[in-house]
């Protein structure tokens, strides 16, 4: 592209839920969203009636291609894996994500998480921090995380993660239960600091968790899937999806997982036509996104065999699941189908309801000023081009 600009014509762009037919402007200059009017001249890119999104951001995944997030041996080694996974994900149109860090021991924390320090990866998705899934977490939900290295509220975060870490520059949310003993003071001292709080992996009834979001909680991880189930007298953490925004109350977000397997596809369409505007979805992928159906062995995380059908990974020899290895675009046609929802509807679950959340300025929505990262779709919510900073880094053949 030689011109100082490029301008992507003859397509539509998602935009708030909705599907806008406009151009989109890119500065090439300096890989920024420009306004969509008052240009002649400059490059231009014909979409043939293609739809233009934001990159996809994927708020919650353990891992891809073999890699567990977890599994750290030296930093160079570390960063070049991180790298591979970019480099990956864009394949499937996702051009920002936050490295779940199940719980670990603190030692582990430690280690890990300066590693994982927001950055650009060239032609790649930026690596936009780490999530600490744990070790806040209820016993009796503890899912396929390691209960001894569990605390309550009441060790301080720097203890856990280090005090490096344990800032927003490195570490941008933290998934806790918020009937834990100390847990509201763990949220104030967490929010002070400027880590969001998500509440899960909980036991946790309706009015634990409304206390929880009143001390500063904004997040609900992956909402029913190890947490109280939904019932119609005792609704559990799941209830605050639909609690009304007040002065002393905003509802929460909250993430979902629809990839068929671990919500019932009614219940996920159930979730999302509840809140739109605040849902989240979510892969929770594992290390084996991204590789070839068959058994593979455990780890320190998963001490059994694992196999993988599809999307589906379970211990070996059970209906026992372990994990997600669903694409996000895969999410995306999952709702539209399971919902009849368009395809701006879906992308919004993850893209602009998911930087609203965390309050990124900067990418996840097609407006002046933001990262030229965005990704041409089909109607059908298939990802047919990736462009980071406003460069081709993928294109489907």
């Amino acid at each position: 592209m030689s011109g100082w600009f490029t301008s992507f014509l003859n397509c539509r762009l998602c935009i708030n839920g909705k599907l806008v037919e406009d151009q989109l402007v890119v500065s090439d200059d300096t890989g920024l969203i420009l306004p969509r009017t008052g240009y002649i001249g400059g490059d231009a890119v014909d979409l043939e009636e293609g739809i233009i999104a934001p990159g996809l951001l994927e708020l919650h995944t353990n891992g891809l291609l073999g890699f567990h997030f977890t599994h750290f041996n030296d930093e160079k080694e570390y960063a070049g894996q991180i790298d591979k996974a970019a480099k990956f994900l864009v394949t499937q149109g996702v051009t920002g994500f936050w490295a779940t860090i199940p719980t670990v021991s603190s030692d582990e924390y430690k280690k890990i998480l300066p590693s994982l320090k927001p950055r650009t990866i060239d032609n790649s998705a930026s690596l936009l921090g780490a999530h600490a899934e744990g070790p806040y977490l209820a016993p009796s939900k503890k899912g396929a995380h390691n209960a001894e290295h569990f605390f309550n509220g009441s060790k301080p975060a720097g203890e856990v993660y280090g005090v490096s870490a344990s800032s927003s520059e490195v570490l941008k949310f933290v998934t806790l239960a918020p009937e834990l003993p100390e847990s509201t003071n763990l949220i104030e001292r967490l929010t002070s600091k400027g880590i969001r709080v998500s509440l899960g992996h909980s036991a946790a009834t309706y009015e634990q968790g409304i206390k929880g979001v009143k001390a500063g909680a904004t997040l609900l991880t992956h909402t029913l899937n190890a947490m109280t189930p939904l019932h119609h007298r005792d609704p559990g953490l799941a209830g605050l999806v639909t609690t009304a925004n007040t002065d002393s109350l905003d509802s929460p977000y909250f993430t979902i997982i629809p990839d068929g397997n671990h919500l019932h596809p009614s219940v996920a369409t159930m979730l999302f036509r509840a809140n739109p505007e605040k849902c989240i979805f979510i892969t929770d992928s594992i290390e084996l996104a991204g590789l070839e159906d068959g058994v593979y062995p455990g780890h320190s995380q998963i001490p059994f065999k694992q196999r993988k059908t599809g999307s589906k990974v379970t211990i070996d020899g059970t209906d026992t699941l372990v994990g997600g290895c669903a694409s996000l675009q895969e999410c995306i046609q999952n709702m539209m189908k399971w919902s009849g929802c368009n395809v701006a509807e879906a992308v919004r679950c993850v893209t602009e309801n998911v930087v609203d959340l965390m309050g990124d300025k900067t990418r996840g929505k097609l407006e002046q000023g933001r990262r030229a990262d965005f990704v041409v779709l089909n109607d059908e919510g298939e990802v047919l081009q990736t462009w980071v900073a406003g460069l081709k880094v993928w294109e489907k053949r």
